[in-house]
């Protein structure tokens, strides 16, 4: 928009119309420096005008014809004698129309030319600023009202919105809880209801059991025999989710196995095809019966099944493995110091096992015994603690132990035996078979007696993997005993 230059009596002189870019400079400057847009400054400011004038604020003829122009360019627009309304605002450029003998002061507005209404909204503020030092206080009132009034009207927000999300929460949370107590409702109907049929299977063997080792004490009879069926629980449960693992993995191999016969090359049936020697794990069996404290009945105790007797006397020392192998029961006792008392006296049950180290105890399975015991305890720390089977024929049933920096060490350093010696390849190779019957888990063994046992599953050596490699600095002290009974 071009500029525009007039002058004018009274005062009003070098009133300059400025273009659309600058009134928006201006309107980005107001909102930074006052804290409002310039709509609602200009509002602020005509408010602050009405009510100042006369009182707080004294403004010559001069200024009053000045400011009563900009207010009627923001509101109406360029001045238009046909269409524009009478000017009465103050009856400052009314009265100088109709009463002054000289016209050209009432020219005010008209003088304003093709002002933008932004722009006479913008030179308002500034002039009324200009003229009263009050006004920008007045406007920093406003602001920080404003600014309240925001900072309330938010805070209100963000808590119906916290207390909206807080109750659907709280809906979601009932509805899992109740979901939650129907399915431990019936896991618990199903629980209890395995617990009584495994119980009445087992109650006469543990029963004796108990009375063996408590022969006059029916409380420690009971507590005993209580966890027993505990621990026997467990393991069964475990053996549900292991038949469930195996039952997915013969549907995938049963699949896979049909898409081989779609090959040219034709296969030989899944039960006429050699399964590989199964690795297992405690309370890996293949039916649902619960596991019983008794050994199979096709293994002989304490020997191989039978027919491998013969291979035993070609050479081979190595027994096979049967099909299934009994879980281990596992159960505590509070007594620890009397235990630890009744083993101090024999030096071969006590072994310190250093730091970074893990202790073996070799186990063979004895031509008199059926089932194979064990109790252990330490001072003050806990200990990793394990057992294995080791399919082999014993020389002698000498229990022996051994010492190693770690776990990992012995077999890592026959590993490399294996592949770096040639000679000695084929020896080493031949190495007896291994069952997992417990898993190496720490035991809090310095706060109770750690018992368990296990039914032979038939002639081998036990390894008893008592693990201290992951301590760097302390050392254990174990109490331990073994026994086995008929």
């Amino acid at each position: 928009m071009a500029e525009a230059e007039q002058s004018l009596v009274n005062g009003v002189t070098n009133i300059s119309v400025h273009g659309n870019d600058k009134s928006k400079e201006d309107g980005d400057e107001f909102a930074k420096s006052w804290g409002f847009n310039l709509p609602e400054l200009y509002k602020l400011a005509v408010r602050f005008f009405k009510e100042k004038d006369g009182k707080a604020l004294k403004l010559t003829y001069k200024d009053k014809l000045r400011l009563v122009a900009y207010t009627k360019q923001a509101t109406y627009g360029k001045y238009r004698n046909d269409v524009s309304p009478e000017v009465g605002f103050l009856d400052v450029v009314g009265n100088d129309r109709s009463l002054s003998t000289n016209p050209s002061e009432w020219q005010a507005w008209q003088a304003l030319g093709d002002m933008s209404q932004s722009t006479a909204m913008a030179e308002f503020v500034k002039q009324l600023d200009s003229l009263c030092p009050l006004f920008r206080p007045f406007t920093e009132a406003h602001s920080a009202e404003k600014q309240e009034q925001q900072r309330k009207k938010q805070e209100e927000e963000d808590r119906l919105r916290r207390e909206a999300e807080e109750k659907e929460r709280q809906r979601r949370e009932e509805e899992a809880q109740k979901q939650l107590e129907l399915q431990k409702q019936k896991q618990l109907e199903q629980e209890m209801q395995i617990r009584a049929a495994l119980n009445q299977q087992t109650a006469v063997q543990f029963a004796q059991y108990a009375q063996q080792q408590y022969p006059n004490n029916k409380q420690q009879q009971d507590e005993l025999i209580r966890q027993l069926q505990e621990q026997h629980y467990q393991q069964y449960m475990q053996q549900v989710y292991q038949q469930q693992l195996l039952h997915q993995q013969q549907q995938y191999q049963q699949m896979h196995q049909q898409a081989s016969n779609t090959a040219p090359t034709q296969q030989a049936p899944a039960s006429q095809q050699m399964a590989p020697p199964p690795t297992q794990q405690p309370g890996s069996q293949q039916s649902e019966t619960p596991p019983q404290t008794n050994v199979n009945s096709n293994v002989t105790p304490n020997g191989p099944v039978e027919g491998t007797t013969e291979k035993k006397q070609e050479g081979e020392g190595h027994v096979p493995p049967p099909a299934l192998l009994m879980p281990a029961s596992i159960w505590t006792r509070k007594d620890i110091q009397s235990f630890k008392d009744s083993v101090k006296h024999c030096q071969e049950n006590v072994i310190k096992i250093g730091s970074l180290a893990t202790a073996t105890v070799r186990v063979p399975t004895h031509e008199d015994g059926t089932c194979l015991f064990w109790e252990f305890a330490t001072d003050y720390y806990d200990i990793g603690f394990g057992v294995y089977f080791e399919w082999t024929v014993s020389p002698s049933t000498t229990v022996s132990v051994t010492v190693s920096e770690s776990s990992d060490e012995e077999e890592f350093d026959e590993e490399q035996d294996t592949k770096n010696d040639v000679e000695q390849g084929a020896k080493k190779d031949d190495r007896p078979p291994t069952d997992e019957i417990i898993p190496v888990y720490r035991r809090d063994c310095h706060e109770e007696v750690y018992c368990g046992s296990h039914a032979y599953p038939g002639q081998g050596v036990y390894l008893l993997k008592f693990d201290n490699s992951y301590s760097l600095w302390r050392s254990k002290t174990l109490y331990y005993r073994v026994y086995y009974s008929r």
